[in-house]
């Protein structure tokens, strides 16, 4: 068990440096936009406008496995919150099964997204397409082990006050 955190806390560790990495990238095509657009001293490139935008998806979508990871996702509170073990463990238990659920929703047809990008190349920058339709199958993979291993850390949780209160 321990080795498979270590394994999340490396994968975690990755998405936070590449999501820093792509904002401080991200700085770049904008700010090449703004100065040509403002102040006439660089020409118009078009093509800053649409690896702002690929770069801005990979953006969303890597940080939205972390919220996911670090629970901040929305979640709707249509009951009012458990108080007892076993009323957190199915109240978290079914937040975090539908999260698995729409996760393996983007999995599969994100990789059927995927496919359909990879004959597609992007206008301006020729870059195919697929390389940015990828992060639909791979924000489901991630907020899928997430929440598969929030939800293990829930049952842990219920098992050991249920032996703690024998």
């Amino acid at each position: 068990m321990k080795l498979i955190e270590r394994a999340l806390e490396l994968c975690i560790t990755f998405l936070r440096v590449t999501i820093g990495v792509l904002v401080g990238l991200l700085t770049i095509p904008v700010g090449m936009q703004v100065i040509s657009r403002y102040t006439g001293v660089l020409p118009v490139y078009l093509w800053t406008e649409e690896l702002a935008t690929f770069i801005f998806v990979w953006i969303v979508m890597l940080g939205s496995m972390l919220a996911v990871w670090d629970r901040t996702h929305f979640d709707v509170h249509v009951l009012p919150e458990a108080v007892s073990p076993r009323g957190r463990l199915l109240q978290q238990g079914f937040v975090h099964l539908a999260v698995t659920a729409f996760a393996v929703l983007f999995i599969w047809y994100g990789i059927g997204y995927t496919q359909f990008g990879s004959i597609q190349n992007s206008v301006m920058l020729r870059m195919n397409m697929a390389l940015t339709y990828v992060t639909v199958p791979v924000a489901g993979v991630g907020w899928a082990l997430f929440s598969l291993r929030h939800l293990a850390c829930e049952i842990a949780i219920y098992r050991q006050h249920r032996r703690s209160a024998q």
